[in-house]
Order: structure tokens, then sequence, then C-alpha cells
């Protein structure tokens, strides 16, 4: 169950975190794997799959620029048939009230979290139209419910969300499938990094602090958001689309 066997994905964002750990387990389990990701360091992802045994590549690309999505895209699709998957996960955060949000901060966000993932989509999808396919995009529960200063981070998921819905109903007879998952905290080096630079010397009291915030107790894990994405981007999710996935620990639901 869940083979990606001939299968060609491709990963934004897969160098690190959550696409990293999507980006393995695809590749363990038969998928072709193209890493996009503008970080060069990005490579040793790809590295570790081949050395593994499976088949891998790394693209840098920078998701927000247009022409560099689509020099990434076709040098996936030469020789090649088609582009099965497409995992949308590329994204960036930040912290602020719609105060304390620059300008700049917003169109940073927009250009990573709701740009590049249009660039992407705009680029495959007239691909997918002719032999179907996936796309799974990276939302987050702040689409859903209201985080404290997280304004331009919240509008640019809830933006993901509704991608989703557009373009899952607009490819319903085009075999397309979309969907997305929105994960609670998620302990990456993201997290290490932002408890390092906000709460220097109180790194492991905050980051009790925010693991407690889901009901469950603790934060979530990549390789826990990799083994959902891996459902929803197998066969065996064939009769889903259309739908966002909350993995929270209970956030969303069970938060009183």
């Amino acid at each position: 169950m869940f083979s990606l066997e001939n299968k060609i994905s491709i990963v934004t964002g897969g160098g690190s975190g959550i696409g990293k750990a999507i980006a393995l387990l695809f590749g363990s389990q038969g998928s072709e794997v193209h890493v996009f990701d503008v970080d060069e360091n990005a490579k040793e992802v790809s590295e570790e799959i081949n050395s593994a045994g499976g088949s891998a590549h790394y693209h840098k690309c920078d998701v927000t620029q247009q022409a560099d999505v689509r020099s990434a895209v076709a040098s996936v699709i030469e020789n090649k048939k088609s582009i099965n998957i497409l995992v949308n996960n590329a994204g960036i955060a930040h912290v602020g009230s719609v105060e304390t949000t620059s300008e700049e901060d917003l169109v940073r966000l927009f250009n990573v979290n709701v740009k590049g993932m249009y660039h992407c989509m705009h680029e495959i999808v007239p691909l997918m139209r002719k032999t179907g396919g996936v796309i799974l995009n990276m939302a987050s529960i702040a689409a859903s419910v209201g985080l404290p200063d997280r304004f331009a981070y919240s509008m640019t998921k809830a933006a993901v969300v509704g991608m989703t819905l557009s373009v899952a109903k607009d490819y319903l007879h085009d075999n397309i499938r979309c969907n997305c998952i929105s994960p609670a905290r998620v302990h990456t080096p993201f997290v290490d990094g932002f408890l390092k630079k906000s709460f220097p010397g109180r790194e492991q009291e905050m980051f009790d602090k925010l693991s407690k915030t889901q009901p469950i107790g603790r934060m979530g894990k990549p390789e826990e958001i990799a083994h959902l994405a891996l459902y929803l981007c197998s066969d065996e999710a064939s009769f889903i689309t259309g739908c966002d996935y909350f993995i929270d620990g209970g956030f969303v639901r069970l938060n009183n």
C-alpha cells in the first residue's frame, strides 16, 4: 500500500523540515523525487535518497520567480512523460500584528507563500491535464483559527486553502486531485532558530510552553506530516479532493 512506484514527484522547499521529510519518504516509497529549493544545501536530501537506493534530483529554484519555476519544471519533464505529484511545501513565517507588519514583510510572505504556489501550479497543471495527477499544498491551522501576532502568515495560509479549493473544483474532470494539509506547531529547524533568536537563554522553557499549546501535549514531527502527505498523494486516496486536513494534536477542535 501507498506505493509511489513509477511516479514523478516535485517537492518544493524540500531541503529541510517538513519538505525534507516528505521528499525522503516519497523516495523510499518508489517515487522519483525532484527537490526544488533555493538553498543549495538541499542537494544533501537528494543525495540521501539516492544513497538509500532511490532516485532523486535537486533543482535550485526560487519559487517567487516564475522563470525559475518554468526552467526547473522543464528540466524535470525532459525525457519524462509527465509529473504525477506536486507538493507545494515551500513557505516562510512572520511574527506580527496588522500594526507591526510592514508592507515589505507582507509582500515577502505573499511572494513565497502565495505566488510561489501559484507559479508551480501554473506551470504544472497544464502537464497534469494530459495524464492526471495530485497536488498537495501546505497550509496551516492559522488559516482557520485566530493566532496572536500571525497577521501576514494567517493571510497567506488562508489563501492557500482558497487556491486548493479552486484548483480542485476547476480540474475535477481532468483527473487532478488537489488537497491541503494544515499542521499546528511542528518541531523543525525553523522552530529552533526562532526560539534561539527570540528567547536567548530561555529556549527550553519556551519550547515546552509552545509544545503544550497542542492539547496532545507536544509538537508534531515532520515525519508525521509526511505520512499524511504520502497517503493523500497515493492512489489509495483517489476519492479525496478539495479537502483541508488538520494535523494538529487536537489544536483546532479540542483547545477549549
